[in-house]
């Protein structure tokens, strides 16, 4: 029997549109899309990528962009707050051209896949968590007579009955991955303080079990990494072809493996690099030893989840970390001479006035340069979302707030008013004068980029008391 040749597809892939008065955050080039558009590439197929936060799209204009590239398959990444947009867009695809297959993905649509494709009849499948694979299967099978059920990880509709196939197994071998295709971006959008910082993903997986994160049932609980030479070569490219001027490793915990990571510490200085980086990790995977080679290989900060200065919230969040590990590691970076930023989780289930208390007195004894205070928010698929409704406490079906500066479940130890005067006061007290010129006076390239932040705060908040001032004498 002849073999029949695959035709290539045409896929065009969006980051949706913000929508008026929602949740907007920083720019960061869509990693998630780079990855998708470089694998159908490399497999024969044509790929687009639209990211509309970053070009201020709208999704009329989103509506135009498809119809003149006349795409077979539009895929759409999907994140909680977003949602709203994705599924306009998801719409809009519709509208431009009625016969094109419409695709979900990301973090939101993996969890909430049954009730999208039950209600949202604009999309055809979901992708469920890792995309590579089951987004070429989508695209190979447009084109041929395969049935749709033998593609593992999507859920569909048919006959009105939604469809889930088993789960797709991890990709296993993440060095046969393509690099991200930046040639689809205009990279000098995504400048931060000035600087092209450039993003690189080393792993995948998390074998922790945070109850607030979604990583684990997104990628897996096994710990999946790429070689220390093969990250090496993305970074030597993405300096001399892409012109980057820094990176950013969005690693969940990029120092799990300890001798990988001292490998690429090495090889960044024996390619002399030089460019500055920073990363984020857990308290409980760092040393001396391995932040000294960090900050010696070019790394500025590093960013650790602490999330609480309780250790009840600790347990309860199953961080598996302690106090005293919190403490060390911060000490322990600082003592490197990198930049240290913290995150810290209010609200969750048993807080109260006095672990927030706990948490406020260990930032004055920790004193890290730098502290993201998020409110804990119930996404799907997390266990914090299982305990929100198991308890039966109420629960905003307005997925516009689940942005993690806004309340969006009832506690009833601690009231919404008190999370959010706890937030606004902390960063009030925080960015103060002295920390200005503490920052100041650093040689950290962070260190002066807070100062500049510390003193908007400032100067924000002035002008926002006057300006109550001046309604409140009218």
């Amino acid at each position: 029997m002849p073999m029949v040749e695959k035709k290539s597809s045409k896929v065009i892939l969006i980051n949706p549109p913000f929508l008026k008065g929602s949740f907007r955050h920083q720019l960061y080039i869509p990693m998630g899309l780079a990855y998708l558009a470089a694998f159908l590439e490399e497999k024969g197929h044509q790929a687009k990528i639209i990211d509309c936060l970053a070009l201020n799209i709208d999704h009329e204009k989103l509506k135009s962009e498809i119809s003149s590239f006349e795409p077979d398959i539009v895929g759409i990444t999907s994140i909680t707050p977003l949602t709203r947009s994705t599924l306009l867009a998801a719409k809009a695809a519709k509208e431009a051209l009625p016969d094109v297959t419409v695709v979900l993905g990301g973090p939101h649509a993996t969890f909430m896949d049954e009730q999208i494709i039950a209600e949202e009849t604009a999309v055809d499948f979901v992708v469920r968590g890792e995309g590579e694979l089951t987004l070429l299967e989508i695209a190979e099978n447009i084109h041929s007579s395969r049935k749709i059920d033998s593609i593992e990880g999507i859920t569909f509709r048919r006959n009105k009955q939604v469809i889930r196939t088993p789960n797709r197994p991890f990709i296993q071998d993440l060095d046969k991955l393509p690099k991200p295709a930046y040639d689809h971006f205009e990279l000098d959008r995504y400048r931060l303080f000035g600087k092209k910082l450039l993003p690189v993903i080393t792993s995948r997986g998390c074998p922790f079990q945070c109850a607030f994160c979604v990583a684990t049932r997104m990628f897996g609980k096994a710990y999946r990494m790429r070689s220390a030479e093969n990250v090496l070569d993305e970074l030597e490219w993405l300096k001399n072809v892409h012109g980057a001027e820094a990176f950013t490793f969005y690693d969940d915990t990029l120092t799990f493996d300890k001798n990988r990571l001292l490998k690429i510490c090495d090889g960044m200085k024996k390619r002399q690099i030089n460019l500055p980086w920073d990363c984020q990790t857990r308290v409980d995977q760092v040393s001396q030893e391995i932040l000294n080679q960090m900050k010696s290989a070019g790394c500025q900060q590093v960013f650790f989840g602490v999330e609480s200065g309780c250790q009840q919230i600790l347990d309860s969040v199953n961080k598996k970390t302690s106090i005293e590990q919190n403490e060390k590691a911060i000490k322990m970076a600082k003592q490197a001479g990198l930049f240290v930023t913290i995150s810290l989780m209010i609200g969750y289930p048993g807080e109260t006035r006095e672990t927030l208390k706990q948490t406020l007195d260990f930032v004055k004894r920790s004193k890290p340069d730098d502290v993201y205070v998020c409110v804990a928010t119930p996404y799907p698929g997390t266990v914090l979302r299982n305990i929100v409704e198991k308890n039966g406490w109420k629960m905003s079906s307005n997925i516009d707030l689940y942005d993690t500066m806004t309340p969006v479940f009832e506690n009833p130890d601690l009231p919404s008013d008190e999370i959010i005067k706890f937030r606004r006061d902390f960063y009030d007290s925080f960015y103060s004068p002295s920390y200005i010129l503490r920052q100041a006076l650093k040689r950290n390239p962070y260190s002066r980029m807070m100062a500049r932040t510390a003193l908007n705060h400032i100067l924000w908040r002035f002008r926002s008391r006057r300006k109550i001032e001046r309604t409140a004498q009218t």
